[in-house]
């Protein structure tokens, strides 16, 4: 693989459609994107020259529409060259993107748009189009586009147009724009308690993020990162698609979530960006596959990732050589390499971030001899604030601070943090902006530690649960710990205010039909997750994961649940976090009868945010 490197500083692009014309002017013939064409049923590539080329009729049709620079449109795409075509040109005139969850509930798109003022859409398909109808009407809307149409009936909307009748066959290219602090972009938080707001982002907030994540992590032209988080995700979008631009990396879009794993061994990345959720997932697979495995290939896989865990902290500078390391090219050929070659057998550099990553979870991948780097930063940072480095990983903090990026603790070890990706503020939200933004500092709301130049956070201050007995509990690590185990697919821990913890627990679906089986129950009876075998074996291996935590930090009642929270009923936002909000709204009557045999009961039901 060569090293060679081609970096486009933010003082050379000026903006992120400079960044584009930048890369074009360099490198016109070099590889920058590739995709699966549905139509032929087969990967295709795209050069910098061809993208140039789509950019310019994306623009020529956009300066048809009446629009002016500082105007909001709006893109619910799947990842694609198209999704990236449709930003540049946009970039190209001025116009400000507002980046859509493609599975986001149409009450929350209508929202969005109508407060960025969007006034136009580009959707995927007819279905989408339809799906958002009723979510549309009020909207500025004064053009929708979508992307693929069949053959149904035209909509009576006149404002919808399908873009192969939309778009010319050629155009020029812009000079674009040339102030770097201009607004290039507005995107939505997820809103977990309450609606989303409009994170304003200039050119230089992201392209300052992208010069320092490129001061720390070697990225070489002959990289290829393949694509799975939405584009409309901040990490995603600055880090997989302006991050690999500006270092003349290739892109490859993954076509699905469903089929990422094939995409994984056939495209053969070497980066990756992703979320602790996709870890996660492969982790209980692991786990699940090992509980039916025998003996010995569950003494081979725990020796293997304990060597090589092993091996880590030794070329880390933080463990001892040892003798067993001698063994690691069998251990490697035995297990260690056939895990990776499932990630394609290239992957050298893999940035988690998002949320928090568990310590297992990481031990584990980078026992394998996977280089996950955990970082950590917010849509409101551009986003990211710090990241682990390969020759200085402590895969237990979130890394140090990038370079530009200043940090220091508030009041209750609250993260503070100064840097060039610093949001301006939200749109339309001055409230928000001024409690976000105070005495010079952005207020992150999340609970850190600052150790030997490394970022640790610890929780959120918001989520922090605090029992009738004065302890304090942070749920998100506790939830972590608690998923490892492969019963549990989803759950959240409650007990403000109580004098003990419970929580609310999804069964995975294979799992639990396993378990039902194993117990003699029938896996579709209303009362056989009612059964006190099962709730005996959930807290049992509940407890089993937390017994890292200290002694009061101990589910004690459990209700079970099979249906998923997901994004379509509402319990879960776009990027998957928990709506705590609604699901304790959602669960009200379930929790109100885990404290319903003790004094605990009232000063639940006496609490407003618990109503």
């Amino acid at each position: 693989m060569s090293t060679t490197r081609d970096l486009i500083t933010a003082a050379q692009a000026g903006t992120l459609y400079g960044l584009f014309l930048e890369r074009l002017r360099r490198t016109p013939e070099a590889t920058a994107y590739g995709e699966f064409d549905r139509r032929q049923g087969a990967w295709a590539t795209q050069s910098w020259r061809d993208l140039g080329g789509r950019v310019a009729c994306w623009q020529a049709a956009l300066s048809r529409e009446g629009l002016h620079p500082g105007d909001r449109v709006a893109i619910s795409l799947r990842n694609g060259v198209d999704w990236v075509v449709f930003d540049l040109a946009a970039q190209g005139l001025g116009l400000v993107t507002v980046p859509l969850y493609t599975d986001d509930r149409p009450d929350s798109i209508g929202f969005i748009l109508d407060d960025a003022g969007a006034k136009l859409l580009l959707v995927q398909d007819d279905l989408r189009q339809r799906r958002l109808a009723g979510a549309l009407a009020p909207t500025h809307l004064q053009r929708i586009l979508v992307l693929e149409t069949g053959a149904d009936e035209p909509t009576a909307d006149p404002r919808v147009c399908p873009v192969a009748r939309w778009l010319p066959e050629r155009g020029e290219l812009h000079a674009g724009p040339r102030d770097p602090h201009a607004l290039a972009t507005l995107i939505y938080t997820s809103g977990t308690t309450g609606k989303p707001k409009g994170v304003m982002l200039s050119h230089h907030n992201i392209l300052s993020v992208v010069e320092s994540g490129l001061r720390v992590v070697d990225v070489y032209t002959s990289d290829c990162f393949l694509s799975f988080l939405p584009l409309s995700h901040a990490l995603e979008r600055t880090a997989g698609y302006y991050l690999p631009m500006a270092a003349g990396a290739q892109v490859v879009f993954a076509r699905s979530a469903a089929v990422l794993a094939e995409d994984l061994a056939s495209r053969r990345p070497t980066a990756l960006i992703a979320v602790p959720r996709i870890f996660e997932r492969v982790h209980a697979r692991i786990a699940a596959q090992l509980a039916k495995a025998s003996p010995l290939q569950r003494w081979l896989f725990a020796t293997t990732v304990g060597i090589g865990w092993s091996r880590f902290l030794h070329a880390q500078r933080r463990g001892p050589w040892r003798p067993s390391h001698l063994l690691w090219p069998l251990f490697d050929a035995l297990v260690a390499r056939k895990v990776r070659a499932r990630l394609g057998g290239r992957l050298r550099l893999v940035v988690s971030g998002g949320a928090p990553l568990a310590a297992e979870v990481a031990r584990v991948f980078i026992g394998l001899g996977v280089p996950v780097l955990q970082g950590y930063g917010l849509t409101e940072t551009a986003p990211q604030l710090s990241v682990n480095l390969l020759h200085d990983n402590d895969p237990a903090s979130v890394g140090p601070p990038l370079p530009g990026v200043e940090v220091r603790l508030g009041k209750h070890d609250e993260l503070l943090v100064r840097s060039p990706g610093m949001t301006r503020g939200y749109w339309n939200n001055p409230e928000a902006s001024a409690q976000l933004l105070r005495d010079g500092w952005l207020h992150t709301g999340d609970q850190a530690r600052l150790q030997q130049g490394r970022i640790h956070i610890t929780g959120r201050i918001k989520d922090v649960l605090v029992l009738s007995n004065g302890e304090k509990v942070p749920p998100e690590e506790m939830e972590l710990a608690i998923t490892l185990d492969p019963l549990v697919e989803q759950v959240m821990v409650v007990g403000e205010g109580c004098s003990f913890l419970a929580a609310i627990a999804v069964l995975n679906e294979e799992q639990w039909q396993v378990l039902a089986h194993r117990l003699g129950l029938v896996p579709d009876g209303v009362e056989s997750l009612n059964d006190r075998r099962v709730t005996h074996e959930i807290l049992q291996r509940m407890q089993a994961q937390l017994h890292a935590f200290p002694a009061w930090a101990k589910i004690r009642r459990v209700h079970l649940t099979r249906e998923p929270w997901s994004v379509d009923n509402g319990l879960l936002t776009p990027t998957l976090k928990k709506k705590r909000v609604e699901l304790r709204k959602h669960f009200a009557a379930e929790i109100a009868a885990l404290y319903a045999d003790g004094p605990t009961q009232q000063r639940w039901q006496d609490r407003p945010e618990h109503a």
